[in-house]
């Protein structure tokens, strides 16, 4: 069976998330994407946890979760984010965010017995921990030799592993002799494979993807596809990408990277952008203050490829808008107003889940559910034929599904122009 998992969400209880975040709001909004695999998130929160302990059920014995009295429907695994925050050996902080999937409650508690010393659990969904990457990771599997980390949103500035500010050119130099347990990477919303696929020495790491989600309308913005056995558990998930095993691990569902809020430099607060592979430029021509330096930035330090490399075992992906963020760009209306809503239930009502719309079902149908103009946008995403304004310093990027924008062009925006042919 075809499973779409998100293996990186958020709950209430984490910062900057929405409230409106529950377990049973997750699985509706999950089965309502084509999602069938959701981790739970922040499973560290003493309110979360208990929550995660009332509602859901272990599947016979394997190390997945459903609602309890639900037959069917979306599947859970245990997962949280821990932000490890430490002095490196050449003296500079280190902050760097971490996902970990565990398969048993008991493990669950487990860790947060053992983490509890080392930060205020209750303070966030995602703690702040005073230990290294490294420390983190031997804990986990001390406790459950069948763990699964990964690094989160790898190149992110402030708090990826290889992101600007991490001081780190290497996975290795980030876990140090813990690495031997690190065999996935997240590749973020401003990166894709095809980036990832220029730095040589992220070869033996399978690249997922996910929402990194803060409310439940961004689930699955990104997600990975497996090919499974209808009574799949966790190990046979952890496994698949452990070994990234093609016939299994199908692929992966990918932001545009230029949408994300960290593809190329800048600084917000004068809206100045700037194309590293432009040539590079520290600071903003507008104040002189430090530019963000971002993810192309970062990938272009490391890469020893060219741009187009793809490894002979580099899983496929495609690149995705959320349906909900095409259908506000052909109504010219904000994602969350009613007219939007409207059209959005009224399509999954008509054609199926989200993923299927936007992939698989026949643009006559689409057309007949929505607009010629809704259905020309999910035509021109399906073949990349689209314009982007890069995303920068905390900033989302622009994308024009129609090339309707009638701006007069500044050098920035000629400069951050790119279509996808």
């Amino acid at each position: 069976m075809r499973v779409i998992a998100d293996f990186h969400t958020h709950s209430r209880f984490a910062m900057a998330c929405s409230s409106s975040i529950t377990i049973n709001g997750m699985a509706e909004t999950g089965a309502r994407k084509g999602i069938n695999l959701l981790s739970t998130s922040d499973f560290l929160h003493r309110e979360w946890l208990s929550e995660l302990q009332a509602n859901l059920e272990e599947i016979g014995d394997s190390g997945l979760f459903r609602l309890k009295g639900s037959k069917d429907g979306v599947r859970f695994m245990l997962g949280g984010e821990v932000c490890t925050v430490f002095t490196g050996r050449d003296g500079r902080g280190k902050k760097i965010h971490n996902c970990i999937m565990l398969p048993s409650f008991d493990s669950v508690l487990q860790l947060k017995d053992e983490l509890a010393r080392y930060g205020a659990l209750e303070s966030d969904g995602r703690p702040s921990l005073s230990m290294s990457a490294a420390e983190l990771v031997e804990k986990v599997f001390n406790i459950d030799k069948r763990a699964f980390v990964f690094a989160a949103h790898v190149w992110t500035p402030f708090f990826g592993a290889l992101g600007a500010m991490s001081g780190f050119n290497s996975i290795k130099e980030a876990y140090e002799d813990q690495e031997r347990h690190i065999y996935a990477l997240e590749t973020g919303l401003s990166s894709d494979p095809a980036m990832n696929w220029r730095v040589s020495s992220l070869d033996k790491y399978a690249l997922v993807s996910n929402s990194d989600m803060h409310s439940l309308e961004k689930l699955g913005r990104e997600a990975n596809v497996f090919e499974l056995d209808g009574d799949y558990g966790y190990d046979d998930v952890v496994g698949a990408i452990r070994d990234k095993d093609a016939s299994r691990f199908k692929s992966t569902i990918e932001f545009y990277p230029e949408e994300g809020k960290y593809h190329f430099d800048g600084h917000r607060e004068c809206e100045f952008s700037h194309d590293p592979s432009l040539g590079k430029k520290e600071v903003c021509d507008v104040c002189g203050k430090k530019l963000v330096i971002g993810v192309l930035h970062r990938v272009n330090d490391l890469a020893d490829r060219p741009a187009g490399y793809r490894p002979a075992n580099g899983i496929p992906y495609i690149n995705m808008v959320p349906l909900r963020e095409i259908i506000a760009y052909a109504m010219r209306k904000g994602s969350a107003s009613v007219g939007v809503e409207s059209q959005y239930r009224k399509m999954l009502e008509e054609l199926g889940d989200e993923f299927d719309i936007l992939i698989n079902v026949p643009l006559d149908r689409i057309r007949d559910s929505s607009t010629e103009e809704i259905a020309q946008c999910i035509a021109n995403v399906r073949d990349n034929r689209i314009n982007i304004l890069p995303g920068y310093a905390g900033v989302f990027g622009e994308i024009d599904l129609l090339w309707r924008s009638k701006k007069v062009p500044n050098q920035r925006a000629i400069n951050q122009k790119r279509l996808f042919k």
